[in-house]
């Protein structure tokens, strides 16, 4: 099994996961998700919700090489089109996993993550040193 895939299921066991279009959407609405993930195999018309929730929420969306059913698998829940990473730090994690196999595609989605992931970081321990790199 793909490693994305399973860190989906590990996101959804820790609470992490909004399942279903709208789940996910109630999600960007209310500023807790991340970035959207939408299955290949979703309707057009989860894609177009998906991506209007993302942009007016200003959240990252993909569309990943997984169906619904291989999401749904590892969520538990059926066949979702779309979810919604609801963790900084998971959501880079996840768009690192994809960037991976696919550069070109996931890339740059994924060096944006990685910011507001340290941003979030940073942010949650006021402590923290701040070094040059």
């Amino acid at each position: 099994m793909n490693s994305n895939l399973q860190l989906l299921g590990l996101m959804k066991k820790a609470g992490l996961l909004a399942v279903g279009g709208d789940a996910a959407a109630a999600a960007a609405r209310a500023g807790k998700a991340r970035l959207v993930v939408i299955a290949s195999d979703a309707s057009t018309n989860a894609r177009s919700r998906a991506a209007y929730i993302s942009k007016i929420s200003r959240t990252a969306c993909v569309i990943v090489p997984f169906t619904k059913f291989e999401i749904g698998s590892v969520t538990g829940r059926g066949s979702p089109g779309t979810v919604a990473v609801l963790d900084a730090g998971f959501s880079a994690r996840f768009a690192r996993g994809l960037a991976m196999t696919d550069p070109d595609l996931y890339g740059e989605t994924a060096e944006s993550l990685e910011g507001r992931s340290r941003a979030a970081a940073s942010k949650n321990n006021p402590n923290q040193r701040r070094t040059a790199k």
